[in-house]
C-alpha cells in the first residue's frame, strides 16, 4: 500500500516553511498516542513500515489511526548533473511533522502492549517521539 496522494493539482512544490508548533495535540481518537518531539520530513517508507511495526506487535488486537499523510512532492536532479537547466523530477512524497504532532493512536489494547509498539514505530522514524494516553 503505498501512501501518495491520488491526484495533485501541482505536481512540483516549493519547500515552504515548517516552523512553529503542531495544533493537533491531542489523543483525539484512540487511548495511546505517539507524539513527536522535533521537526522533521516523513517519507511515505518510513510512515508504511511504522504502521507495519506496530500493526505486527498489536498481533490483531487494537485499532490503530495514522494522523500523518505524505501530501508534499520531493525533488531531485540526477547526480552528475551541472547546475540550473530546471526543477528535478518528483522522487517522493513527504509529511511534514513540526514538534507535538500526534502521529499515530492505538485503542484496544493493553498500555505495556502499545508503549512497545510505539516503541518499535518510534524506531522507524526520523525524529524523536513520545508515549502519550488520553
Amino acid at each position: 500500500m503505498a501512501l501518495m496522494p491520488k491526484r495533485v493539482k501541482y505536481r512540483k512544490i516549493q519547500r515552504g516553511s515548517n516552523s512553529g508548533l503542531a495544533q493537533s495535540n491531542k489523543v483525539n481518537h484512540g487511548d495511546f498516542g505517539l507524539q513527536s518531539l522535533g521537526r522533521a520530513y516523513i517519507t511515505n517508507n518510513q510512515i508504511e513500515a511504522a504502521r507495519i511495526a506496530i500493526n505486527r506487535h498489536l498481533k490483531r488486537t487494537g485499532k490503530v489511526w495514522i494522523n500523518i499523510f505524505p501530501a508534499k512532492s520531493y525533488t531531485k536532479k540526477p547526480l552528475e548533473v551541472r547546475m540550473g537547466k530546471g526543477k528535478g523530477a518528483v522522487e517522493g512524497w513527504v509529511a511534514p511533522v513540526k514538534p507535538g504532532h500526534v502521529l499515530f493512536e492505538v485503542s484496544g489494547c493493553s498500555e505495556t502492549l502499545a508503549r512497545e509498539a510505539f516503541a518499535r514505530a518510534a524506531n522507524k522514524l526520523a525524529l524523536r517521539c513520545k508515549f502519550l494516553s488520553r
